[in-house]
């Protein structure tokens, strides 16, 4: 009995120091939190060294709790990573990944390849969490994310899973008519702009380009803050100022005349969208698959 009390609740600990909440943790193990809290202070009795320190609005492992958590996560993971293995000798793939993603890779390139994907393997479950931040996926247990290639750290293996791409400043015929057009990026400081937050440093995105060799990251002014692209284009368009948005997302809308583009010459291609995970994480099956499916899109 006692082995088995003290595996329970080192795995109810684990998740408790993961996650730093008793409410998150309950719902992830399927109890209650006046049970876990419980098995928590049961723990501590038995092992009789502090492991948590508690207040009214968090939780967070002790220095000895935070070093058993240490310990341990090596061999839960090869715990986990075996009965992966185990599983993937079903004949129908099966399994669940976890992916983050900003919202234009998800809308162009993650949600078309899901759509046939979900289809053809009704045992694997996908679950994509939208976010234009830069999340740190091993901090959030995903198990991989899509970046601009830029963007990935030197230790991830990076899958690319789209070509190269632009960016676009637009606007409205009108608003272009009214305000007149900019011929270099300097002057977008006399234009109403479109503005952007970042999510993970809660300021302005800055606007950048390139021209000869020639680099230039603009801080733009504008009535309007945004962060979600649709809403971005739609303001263009109804005249409320320009937008910086990826050329493919209003390449109708210049086909149409609903917008303009300007400054085009100042906007070169970079590096698209990689799929990226750490490089000493064992993969299931499913997520070799779904892999496969993105680099082949």
């Amino acid at each position: 009995m006692m082995l088995k009390d003290n595996f329970n609740d080192l795995l109810s600990f684990m998740v408790v120091a993961r996650e730093r909440s008793f409410t998150r943790a309950a719902a992830q193990l399927g109890v209650s939190q006046s049970a876990l809290s419980h098995a928590m202070r049961n723990l501590e009795a038995r092992l009789d060294v502090r492991l948590l320190t508690r207040t009214t609005r968090s939780v967070a492992p002790t220095e000895a709790g935070e070093q058993l958590f240490m310990r341990l996560s090596p061999h839960l993971l090869e715990i986990e990573q075996e009965l992966t293995a185990l599983r993937d000798t079903r004949d129908t793939p099966a399994g669940n990944i976890r992916i983050t993603a900003g919202e234009h890779a998800m809308t162009c390139v993650l949600w078309p390849v899901l759509k046939p994907f979900m289809a053809k393997y009704p045992d694997i479950h996908v679950e994509v969490t939208v976010d234009n931040g830069l999340t740190d996926i091993v901090d959030g247990r995903f198990d991989a994310g899509v970046r601009l290639g830029e963007q990935v750290a030197k230790d991830m293996i990076a899958v690319r899973i789209a070509p190269d791409m632009r960016m676009a400043v637009v606007g409205s015929p009108d608003y272009l008519a009214r305000f007149g057009v900019p011929e270099e990026p300097e002057q977008l400081a006399q234009h109403n702009c479109i503005n952007m937050r970042l999510p993970t440093r809660g300021g302005l995105y800055a606007w950048e380009f390139e021209r000869d060799g020639r680099e230039l990251r603009v801080r733009v002014e504008g009535q309007l803050t945004l962060n979600n692209l649709p809403q971005r284009i739609d303001a263009a368009e109804s005249g409320l100022g320009l937008a910086y948005v990826p050329d493919d997302t209003v390449q109708e809308a210049i086909a149409q005349g609903r917008l303009i583009q300007v400054l085009k010459e100042w906007c070169p291609a970079f590096d698209g969208y990689h799929l990226y995970y750490p490089s000493r994480r064992q993969h299931t099956t499913a997520f070799a698959l779904l892999v496969d499916a993105l680099r082949s899109a």
